[in-house]
């Protein structure tokens, strides 16, 4: 059996409190005593990853380096931990019955009717074990998606239930995160939708050994003791988690409640060094107390929902905290830029991002906010489809490629300056077949991002089917216009930079996805530090 400590975070009464975030704290916690952690998140869902779901229903696809799409909760893990997860790290319901029914026809169950029970819980608990047999690991927490009570979250309680049995209780635990509402008509908090909430999953034959509340107003001791009472825990393992200003801010928060210690003191485990967090303490007093501010443009196609572009967002706040700078970012949807409005969003702006994005919807008005950051020496970082369009824009106003496009946008157009990549052009299927993961990349010794980066070769992330044209190399890129980064193994155009702008880079990758708390990334880093200078220059 495992040689690893197991931790299965649940969630009951709602959605969206938060489990993704005390997973990662709770990981921070631990992670500064020495110990070896990791985060795994079961999803529900029956799609077999993210990868195709609308960053509208769900937020933002994050992908590992070993090319996973999953939930954009294993980018909160990287960005606490510093450290890399892959494929083992998300699991959906999908993944396990495809897997499940894979065996059935391939004769592995023996001729046996296949059930929930045993063979898609066993399936369910192989994959829970799976990194913690690796031997890395002191501690695997493992969060669970849904809400207790859930249909679709049923075959994982039951599992962890069973994995319990099997590990003992001096080697697993429960933290059960839920909501105690205010009434402000009543003027009190209440703790009756957490009790059934608890009652809910100890049907299911799993009692909470912690219970973290979410909160808008402190849990008074009086309140603690009821809610230790009926929910059959220590007053101790009542932890508040109440809202503060930043995610940041909550493992300094689960500290001050004594998480860890209640966790360790229930795995039977002692510190393996005195707890550590100065590092983390100094990235929030950059944060909280910035010596400047900026307004950068977020050009996207999904703003409406934050979660769309979380890495994004997340990496301009460590940006903006390494360079002491506050970010004020703008979220812009480019459907409401046109010409007589793109003046009119982007002229108070001190930095500009067009963000990734699929399809055609929106791009003109990211094609119009490129020219005007071009044209007004706005910094300017392209991501992805942000790079294609900053090509296309080059192409049509500067080198007379007028009707240049993507054959994304126009499969006919008459300038195909961007297009579907090669290997792309044979696949049907749309599920985790865009180019995925860690990729090469080698920079161009007099250009803007080897000095960034300070070296010749990067490996960055990628999630994309179409790429530069290179039949168009010539066409397109000059002596202002060029490219500064290139995979050495396919000749894919990896990094464009404008040698007539101050600070003006497109990357066909994804840098957000690298950026850490602990590693702020050195592209945000350099831009945010490029807009301030920007802002400098034209207070001049």
């Amino acid at each position: 059996m495992s040689r690893a400590k197991y931790i299965f975070v649940t969630g009951g009464v709602t959605s969206s409190l938060g489990k993704g975030i005390i997973a990662a704290s709770l990981a921070k916690l631990l992670q500064a005593q020495n110990f070896r952690v990791t985060i795994q998140k079961f999803d529900p869902y029956i799609n077999v990853d993210p990868g195709t779901l609308n960053p509208y229903e769900h937020g933002e696809c994050y992908v590992t380096d070993d090319g996973a799409e999953t939930d954009l909760d294993l980018g909160h893990y990287e960005r606490f931990l510093n450290v890399n997860t892959s494929q083992a790290n998300n699991v959906t319901t999908g993944r396990v019955y495809q897997s499940v029914i894979e065996k059935e026809r391939q004769g592995k169950f023996l001729g046996k009717t296949v059930q929930v029970i045993p063979h898609i819980t066993n399936e369910i608990k192989e994959r829970m074990c799976l990194l913690g047999n690796t031997g890395e690991y002191d501690i695997v927490i493992t969060e669970i998606g849904g809400t207790v009570g859930d249909i679709e979250s049923l075959p994982y309680i039951e599992s962890v239930r069973q994995l319990i049995w099997d590990l003992g209780r001096e080697n697993a635990l429960v933290i059960h995160l839920t909501l105690i509402p205010y009434l402000a008509a009543a003027g009190e908090l209440k703790t009756k939708p957490t009790q059934h909430s608890v009652k809910t999953l100890m049907e299911s034959g799993i009692s909470a050994d912690i219970i973290v509340c979410r909160t808008e107003h402190d849990l008074s001791e009086d309140l603690k003791e009821k809610l230790a009472l009926f929910c059959n825990v220590k007053p101790e393992a009542i932890i508040e988690s109440i809202d503060v200003d930043t995610i940041y801010d909550v493992p300094i928060k689960m500290l001050a409640e004594g998480l860890d210690k209640v966790v360790l003191n229930k795995l039977k485990l002692k510190p393996k060094k005195p707890l550590d967090l100065s590092s983390w303490e100094a990235f929030l007093k950059k944060y909280k107390n910035p010596k400047h501010k900026v307004k950068i443009g977020l050009i996207g196609k999904y703003v409406e929902l934050q979660d769309s572009y979380k890495s994004i967002l997340e990496s301009l706040i460590h940006a903006g905290a390494i360079n002491e700078i506050e970010v004020d970012v703008v979220s812009i949807h480019s459907e409401h830029i046109t010409d007589s409005t793109v003046a009119l969003e982007l002229n108070n702006l001190e930095g500009i991002i067009v963000a990734p994005g699929f399809g055609e919807r929106g791009i003109e008005g990211k094609i119009k906010a490129i020219a005007y950051a071009r044209e007004n020496k706005i910094p300017f970082l392209g991501i992805c489809l942000g790079m294609q369009m900053a090509v296309i824009e080059y192409a049509r106003n500067k080198v007379g490629l007028t009707h240049a496009n993507s054959t994304e946008m126009n499969p006919n157009c008459e300038h195909p300056v961007i297009d579907l990549m090669e290997s792309q052009k044979s696949i049907i299927n749309k599920g985790g077949t865009m180019r995925l993961g860690a990729w090469d990349c080698h920079l161009e010794t007099e250009s803007l991002a080897h000095q960034v980066y300070g070296t010749n070769k990067i490996s960055e992330r990628h999630r994309h089917r179409y790429e530069f044209n290179n039949e168009y190399f010539s066409k397109v890129f000059d002596t202002d216009f060029k490219v500064a980064g290139t995979n050495p193994e396919t000749g894919l155009v990896e990094i464009v930079e404008n040698k007539k702008h101050p600070w003006f880079v497109g990357v066909q990758f994804h840098p957000e996805y690298k950026s850490t708390v602990s590693n702020p990334h050195p592209l945000f880093t350099a831009f945010i530090k490029a807009s301030l200078l920007h802002q400098n220059n034209s207070q001049k």
